[in-house]
C-alpha cells in the first residue's frame, strides 16, 4: 500500500489536475479551493514540485502552454503525469474510505443526508 500524501502534495496534484500552471498559480488555486483554508508557502511548494518532478509525478513543460498568455518568461509551468494522476486518484480512494469508515461509526453523517 501506497504511503499516504502529505495534504499540501495531494492539493498541488490537485491543482494540476485540470491545468497546467505555474508555481504562483498553483498556490492561488489551492487558496482559493480551499477558501483560505490551505495555504501552501513557496518554500513547501518548490520543495514539493522538485521531489514530484523526481517521482515522475508532475513534469515541467518546455514553453508555457498556448492557452496561456504570453508574459513573464522567467516562470516555469508545470503538469500532472499519468503517474501523478494515478497516485492522486489513490490518495483520494485512501481518503474516501477513510470516510466511509467514520459514517460507519457514527462520526459523520450518512452520505446524502443533510
Amino acid at each position: 500500500m501506497p504511503e499516504p500524501l502529505t495534504p499540501q502534495v495531494f492539493h498541488i496534484l490537485l491543482a494540476l489536475a485540470d491545468a497546467p500552471r505555474h508555481g504562483y498559480a498553483i498556490m492561488r488555486e489551492v487558496e482559493e479551493r480551499t477558501g483560505g483554508a490551505v495555504r501552501i508557502g513557496a518554500g513547501t511548494l518548490y520543495g514539493a514540485i522538485r521531489r514530484l518532478r523526481d517521482q515522475g509525478w508532475i513534469e515541467e513543460l518546455a514553453e508555457a502552454p498556448a492557452e496561456v498568455e504570453r508574459g513573464d518568461e522567467r516562470r516555469r509551468y508545470y503538469r500532472l503525469t499519468g503517474a501523478g494522476r494515478g497516485g492522486a486518484r489513490a490518495e483520494a480512494e485512501r481518503l474516501e474510505r477513510l470516510l466511509e469508515q467514520a459514517r460507519s461509526k457514527r462520526f459523520l453523517r450518512p452520505e446524502g443526508l443533510a
